[in-house]
């Protein structure tokens, strides 16, 4: 065999030890969720379930209380759809503001909101609450779903920075043919953005399906919850936790985020590393 060959081998083997080493975590939660409770801890070390078992499915699917699983899954895309619209909509504005327009002040602005992403969210977390709570918006989406209409720092900068790639000479023969600002926007900008919108679509995606803490801080009512609160839901400090129905609606609930992954994945690097244009 030639050395190049060789060290082909040697590299694919290497990346393929090194992904399944990453990717046993996934496994193990995919096996546990087959398992007997009693069964998982006790043969954690063995990936083939004995017996093998849906029961953790049956249960996890029925959900706590008055509220099965599917009302948290429902809850938390009706949650996802308005964080992301909220996304799309105002940060490619923004961008689009920040990146051809021009008006007083605007490094400073966009300084300013770099600057926001260095704030850690431990240090607005009391403010916003007292803020929402005085606007009676506990207890509701509002809190979690509003802000999202503002803009978020770092997609604005990563759509800013794909603008500015686009040409200012397509601008320039938009106003010629009588295209206004608004027209530049929507008939220029908006379709060569759409490999960084889908970025953002899929980290919005993520992280807001992922996310805990907001929906920790601002929903009390169970019919409200989101994935994320309702499989903490099966852990228990007083009684015994449910860890198989636990482990079975994670499966569950990873089942989105894989299927938006494999779709869309070659958006991704697109969206952050393309051009505005490609000869």
């Amino acid at each position: 065999m030639r050395p190049k060959h060789i060290k082909k081998i040697i590299y694919h083997v290497f990346v393929s030890g090194l992904a399944v080493l990453l990717l046993y975590p996934v496994f193990w939660l995919i096996a546990s969720s087959f398992k007997e409770t009693g069964q998982i801890f006790a043969t954690a070390g063995n990936l083939i379930p004995k017996p093998f078992t849906f029961e953790n499915y049956a249960q996890g699917w029925q959900g706590m209380g008055n509220y099965g699983f599917d009302t948290y899954i429902m809850n938390t895309f009706v949650y996802v759809l308005l964080v992301l619209l909220g996304h799309l909509i105002s940060c490619s504005l923004i961008a689009f503001g920040f990146a051809r327009l021009k008006f007083t002040g605007r490094g400073i602005w966009f300084a300013i909101m770099i600057m926001t992403l260095m704030l850690p969210s431990e240090v607005l977390m009391i403010p916003q609450y007292i803020i929402f709570a005085q606007l009676d918006w506990l207890n509701s989406l509002k809190p979690l779903v509003v802000p999202a209409y503002f803009g978020h720092p770092f997609f604005i900068f990563l759509l800013v920075q794909f603008i500015r790639t686009i040409p200012r000479e397509l601008d320039e023969a938009a106003i010629i043919d009588g295209c206004n600002t608004f027209g530049i926007f929507t008939k220029i900008i908006l379709p060569l953005l759409v490999p960084a919108l889908a970025t953002t679509s899929i980290f919005t995606f993520y992280w807001t399906w992922s996310n805990l803490l907001g929906p920790v801080l601002y929903l009390n009512s169970p019919g409200n919850y989101t994935v994320s609160m309702a499989l903490n839901m099966f852990l228990s400090n007083e009684t015994v936790s449910n860890w198989g129905a636990m482990f079975a609606m994670s499966v569950v609930s990873l089942i989105p985020v894989f299927i938006i992954f494999f779709i869309f994945q070659r958006y991704v690097v697109e969206g952050i590393s393309t051009s505005g244009l490609k000869g």
